[in-house]
């Protein structure tokens, strides 16, 4: 950006720098963002010309486990499937692999190693004594004292080795604590003046590691600092910029290291804070994490039993269990039945039935959630309550629930007792225990509680959305048959379906009935496997009761038939309870939408004459005001046509009356409609009526006091702005000459220099 804070050029940072993602978080972003992951893959593929033909890219241990705490089992699993999912993304081998909070031990760096990882990356802190290679004598550089700027070879009691680079600590600190992501040329020079000194003949690197949330999250534009700093490296040529893969291959290390076993960068007791009450607090004072410590034993616990039980079955059906797992990878990636095939090919001893293929898959995914309850933040917070641990506390229960399935053991009982010794820091919760039945135990989710969230959902089926928390769920549901009755605000529903999951292929059919009596008031009934003619019956019995009005004969019936199997609105996913309560208190909140505006535009002269002379304005008229102008400029944001005069209009009322906007509301939904609007100019770039009309949209929103998210209209208008503008611009017609003063006007208005 320029001194104006307008946009000059657009890199993609990713390009010019190493980098990591979590596998998982790729995989989010692949499905829900996929212009985001496409334009990450194609960054690697950039910065291959950039830098030699290395990538940019780096490879990150699948489910950021902190290794050194880890199982044998559990590294090899973690790196293993980390770089295969990178080869599935990124379509190369990586050469780097980023091990999470940087924790790092001997037996990590032989796993990486092993799987021909040639490098990875610590903190200085975690060096211990350094020599040149060929000499005998080792220099202590603990405490931080090893030169970051150059590589270094460790060599493996194996007689394997690994690479390693060590940040600049400072610089980096400087970054997310200090002023560095103010200015980008500030930061430039900071890099560079780091490679001052002599240096012997030796090509020094300066590296620093640091978060992605800095950039943007914790330091607003941060992204756009990095991007100019880059820039002005580049074209001052003060320096060179390079990836750790590509300065490996031209400058090989020249001495080796030693690490500090244990450490990590983010806690300066070692990996303490992942297994014991080391003192890290993030900020509330009195709070402890004496929780750490036992929940990591019951993880512990677990892991270990289910490890017993996983040899003892998987045996039976797999060549090599272990090796199985490390290849299931290629299966959670793919889970078409080609790839189902082609696993079970491999490692499957023999023929297996479908019966024995659902088992192999529940061993094989209670091993993944084993390992998914060790995600490192489970422990990094302060309290045990928080929503990360209460996640990996949830993986647990799954891969309990699984192991129940197989063996018939309890597991769950033990485990609750080892998390009592876990200590909450609030009150209410107590324990872990506590924390357990009040927020693990309704979430534990089954193929007879699918069924009932179906059935409950399409109850109201034809009044919310057809987007369900199922359309993105790991369940396929059939309907067999579906029927349902109206009788004023009562509503009855049957419904016969079967329920199949795409992860254990397991499938079941399930009959349910449920009726809603008004507002929250639903009960649902349950039933696997019921034979046609006994639900036929059930079908006669309970339609007859609707009919005839006889509701407490249905709650009744209900009861009869499916005993304890009962399900009610609290029961659903929490998107679709959304949905459903929005329709529920739709009517309610549509008589109160026109009560408010009726007090409004019965007053409003009076409000806007009370303003004028400056009376104080009654606090329910203004209220009604605020309200209904809230609900009327945000309607008009979300319209497909949208009304400018009247969008302009409402705002001169608001600011008249000087209500309070929502502006985080009408930001987002503003910001929305310009991007929706900006996507059809670039779908027809020279129609100049779009042009005009989204020019007006913008110069009108920015009257009102929000904050505009216009990354994604920025980079449309941008792209424009080098090719149909500069090609326009050159034509002397009436019809051209308006469309580039109107673009030149978007431009001005959203940031964009155009010389």
């Amino acid at each position: 950006m320029d001194s104006n804070w307008r946009i000059v050029g657009l890199i993609n940072n990713y390009s010019r720098i190493s980098f990591n993602f979590g596998p998982t978080l790729l995989y989010w972003l692949e499905k829900h963002k996929p212009q985001v992951y496409e334009s990450i893959i194609n960054a690697d593929k950039e910065s291959i010309n950039n830098f030699s033909g290395h990538g940019s890219a780096i490879s990150q241990v699948y489910n950021h486990m902190i290794m050194p705490l880890a199982s044998r089992h559990d590294k090899e699993t973690q790196v293993k499937w980390a770089l295969y999912d990178f080869q599935f993304r990124f379509n190369r081998f990586p050469e780097g692999m980023w091990l999470p909070e940087t924790a790092v031990d001997i037996e990590t760096l032989e796993v990486l190693a092993e799987n021909d990882v040639k490098f990875t990356i610590l903190s200085p802190h975690q060096a211990l004594k350094i020599r040149k290679i060929g000499e005998t004598e080792w220099v202590d550089v603990s405490d931080s004292k090893i030169d970051p700027r150059r590589c270094y070879l460790c060599n493996l009691s194996s007689g394997r080795s690994i690479n390693i680079f060590f940040y600049d600590k400072r610089t980096a600190s400087d970054i997310a604590f200090g002023k560095l992501l103010e200015n980008g040329e500030a930061f430039a020079k900071r890099l560079v003046n780091s490679l001052q000194g002599k240096s012997g003949g030796e090509t020094w690197i300066e590296s620093v590691a640091s978060d992605g949330e800095l950039y943007g999250h914790h330091h607003p534009h941060g992204d756009m600092t990095l991007a100019y700093c880059l820039y002005y490296i580049v074209a001052n040529d003060i320096a060179r910029l390079t990836n750790y893969s590509e300065f490996l291959s031209i400058h090989p290390p020249r001495f080796e290291v030693q690490i500090v076993e244990n450490t990590s960068w983010s806690c300066i007791h070692g990996v303490e804070r992942w297994r014991n009450d080391c003192g890290d607090n993030m900020g509330h004072p009195g709070w402890n994490q004496a929780w750490r410590k036992p929940l990591r034993e019951a993880m512990d616990w677990l892991r270990d039993q289910l490890v017993v039980c996983f040899e003892e079955q998987s045996t039976q059906y797999l060549i090599d269990p272990w090796k199985a797992r490390n290849d299931y990878i290629a299966v959670i990636l793919n889970r078409s039945k080609e790839s189902l095939d082609s696993f079970f090919s491999k490692h499957a001893k023999k023929s297996l039935d479908s019966a024995e293929k659902r088992r192999v898959l529940k061993l094989l995914e209670m091993q993944r959630h084993a390992m998914l309850m060790y995600t490192s933040c489970g422990w990094f917070f302060d309290e045990i309550s928080g929503i990360e641990t209460v996640q990996v506390i949830m993986y647990a229960a799954r891969a309990m629930q699984l192991a129940k399935e197989l063996f018939g053991v309890d597991l769950e009982r033990h485990y609750i007792r080892l998390l009592e010794q876990a200590p909450s820091n609030i009150p209410e919760f107590q324990n872990g225990a506590k924390i357990y039945e009040f927020f693990i135990k309704p979430a534990i989710v089954d193929l007879a509680k699918i069924s009932g969230q179906n059935t409950i959902s399409e109850l109201f089926r034809q009044n919310t959305p057809t987007e369900s928390a199922f359309n993105d769920s790991c369940f396929k549901i059939t309907p067999e048959s579906i029927e349902r009755w109206d009788d004023g605000k009562f509503r009855f529903i049957l419904n016969r379906s079967k329920i199949f999951s795409l992860i254990t292929l397991d499938e079941q059919l399930f009959s349910c009935a449920a009726i809603w009596l008004g507002d929250h008031n639903v009960t649902c009934g349950v039933k696997v496997d019921l034979t046609e003619e006994a639900f036929q019956t059930m079908r006669q019995t309970l339609v007859a009761h609707f009919d005839k009005g006889q509701i407490n004969e249905i709650i009744v019936g209900l009861s009869k038939y499916f005993g304890p199997n009962i399900y009610s609105l609290k029961n659903l996913f929490r998107d679709d309870q959304c949905l459903i309560l929005d329709y529920i208190v739709a009517d309610g909140q549509k008589k109160a939408r026109e009560l408010y505006e009726i007090v409004y535009h019965d007053n409003s002269a009076m409000l806007r004459f009370m303003k004028e002379n400056r009376l104080p304005s009654p606090k329910s008229l203004i209220s009604a005001a605020e309200i209904t102008l809230n609900l009327k400029i945000g309607a008009l944001l979300d319209a497909k046509d949208t009304d400018l005069e009247q969008l302009q209009k409402l705002i001169n009322d608001s600011k008249h009356l000087s209500v309070t906007l929502d502006s985080d509301l009408l930001g987002f939904k503003a910001s929305e409609k310009i991007d929706f609007e900006l996507k059809q100019l670039s779908n027809n770039p020279e129609n100049l009526s779009i042009l005009e009309w989204v020019t007006s949209l913008i110069r009108i929103v920015k009257q009102l006091p929000i904050k505009l998210n216009l990354w994604q209209s920025q980079n449309v208008a941008f792209k424009l702005s080098r090719n149909q503008y500069l090609v326009l611009k050159e034509r002397s017609d009436e019809h051209t000459q308006a469309w580039v003063m109107a673009f030149s006007e978007l431009c001005d208005l959203i940031g964009i220099r155009l010389d």
